[in-house]
């Protein structure tokens, strides 16, 4: 470590590098990001659940592993959080929602486990809206969660809190989740990076999403090199799983596709959306055709990606699909006067459907899938926004009370980033670009199915051609 460095200005990576030097312990580690969120989680809203004698006990236990000698994983040591739609046994998991206020679940998901197994240090668990069903963070339990770049803001959802806990410099690295857009809409807003694994990388086991094949789990992260590591972390099948991407060579990793040039690529500029009447604010236009210049500036092939691709009824099959969650929300009929207006709005519609109108919707996004994975089967990456707006103001979306108008706004608002949880595509947001004013503005990479190795390196390229990992919020320091 150079002199005057904090302990959180390292990454992931060099955090694990200092552990396995001798130059910090995970213990000291832990014990700072400790602090990090006492002093600043009150203002943010990162946090649901910290737990520091757990986290504590964990890092002991890694320092020893560290004493005793022997080749150590590359995230050795290094702290995190669990977003709280996962569960921890033995750790309050409430899903955003005071109707679980205190569930304590007696298993992990397969992702809690993989991730303790490469041997980082969860110290809680991060804030997510109720369910996870809205693209921004705001529950009964601690409010909204804020974007460290201008906390009048929202942080972007449902992986808000793990978002805002990285980009603010509590952790280096966090496990989100997504299902139409749940990583790389906080990443966007945050200047992060996020990245959503194809269909079948990380497995959602024991539970999951699996009837609809629309969520995953995936990483947070302020460099691509952290966000490549912790996917290698996450990433592999469990058996059992419905579907799972093939796996990479042997000897090869997420992380060593960081250190490759991409070579020259064919990128499709796709700017077609199903909300056939959202059109990009100006300064997110201008975040998108500023990474279509650098890509051509880097060599690559930069085209349009020709229109009609999406068909006329993918949104109102994707949203028959989104509410279908809702019918298995574990909430007794006593209690449904307590979730949130959009809740209570889309577990209605879904309830509502016929399981012949279910079944037709699921048929449509998956024909749909193989059609547009087909058309854009000649391009090696798509190029396309994140979001349509720049971050949204504290009570956009739901001030009125309202479910279903909130839901219209959501709609407008993440206009582009569900097609790829309908075709499984890898994507990532990577923070290019910052507003007159500060506010990140991400763009969207997509990737050929289960081709997260090219994706990663397109990434590295375009950080190492313009490096963002100097930027920082006003809480930094």
């Amino acid at each position: 470590m150079t002199p005057g460095t904090q302990l959180h200005d390292l990454t992931a990576l060099e955090q694990a590098a200092a552990v396995r030097a001798g130059e910090v312990s995970p213990v000291e580690l832990v014990e700072h990001v400790l602090r990090r969120i006492e002093d600043l989680d009150p203002g943010l809203g990162a946090f649901l659940t910290v737990t520091p004698e757990r986290a504590l006990t964990a890092a002991r236990r890694a320092e020893r592993r560290v004493r005793g000698g022997g080749e150590l994983p590359p995230l050795h040591g290094v702290p995190t959080a669990i977003k709280d739609l996962n569960n921890t046994a033995g750790v309050r998991t409430t899903f955003g929602s005071t109707v679980l206020a205190e569930n304590v679940p007696t298993v992990d998901d397969a992702v809690v486990t993989r991730l303790a197994d490469a041997g980082t240090i969860s110290v809680g668990k991060t804030s997510t809206p109720e369910f996870g069903f809205p693209c921004y963070t705001d529950n009964e339990l601690v409010g909204p969660a804020r974007c460290p770049w201008d906390p009048t803001r929202l942080a972007g959802g449902s992986s808000g809190g793990a978002a805002v806990a990285v980009a603010a410099g509590m952790l280096p690295v966090a496990q989100g989740s997504d299902g139409g857009g749940s990583i790389r809409i906080p990443a966007s807003v945050n200047g992060l990076v996020g990245l959503k694994p194809s269909r079948g990388r990380v497995s959602n086991a024991p539970f999951g999403s699996d009837v609809t094949g629309l969520g995953t789990n995936g990483p947070l992260a302020r460099t691509v090199r952290d966000a490549a590591a912790l996917l290698d972390a996450m990433a592999g099948p469990v058996i059992g799983d419905p579907a799972w991407a093939p796996p990479l060579p042997p000897g090869e990793t997420f992380l060593g596709a960081a250190d490759r040039p991409p070579g020259r690529l064919r990128i499709g500029r796709h700017l077609e959306s199903p909300m056939a009447d959202a059109g990009l604010e100006p300064e997110v236009q201008t975040a998108f055709d500023d990474a279509a210049r650098l890509l051509e500036e880097l060599g690559h092939e930069v085209e349009d990606v020709p229109s009609g691709l999406l068909g006329a009824d993918v949104l109102g099959a994707f949203e028959r699909v989104w509410t279908l969650s809702g019918t298995l929300l574990p909430v007794p009929p006593e209690r449904v006067g307590e979730l949130r207006p959009l809740t209570r709005e889309l577990r209605a519609r879904g309830l509502a459907l016929s399981a012949r109108e279910a079944m037709e919707a699921l048929t449509a996004l998956r024909l749909f899938a193989r059609r547009f994975t087909t058309a854009t089967a000649g391009y090696d990456v798509l190029l396309a926004p994140v979001t349509t707006m720049t971050p949204r103001p504290l009570g956009w979306f739901d001030a009125d009370g309202d479910g279903a108008a909130d839901f219209e706004r959501q709609k407008r608002y993440a206009a582009f980033t569900a097609v790829f949880n309908v075709t499984g595509h890898p994507a990532v947001s990577v923070p290019l670009y910052w507003t007159p004013d500060g506010l990140p503005v991400g763009t969207m990479l997509v990737g050929r199915p289960a081709d997260e190795v090219t994706l990663v390196a397109l990434a590295a390229q375009l950080e190492a051609a313009r490096p963002w990992r100097h930027r920082h919020p006003p809480s930094w320091d």
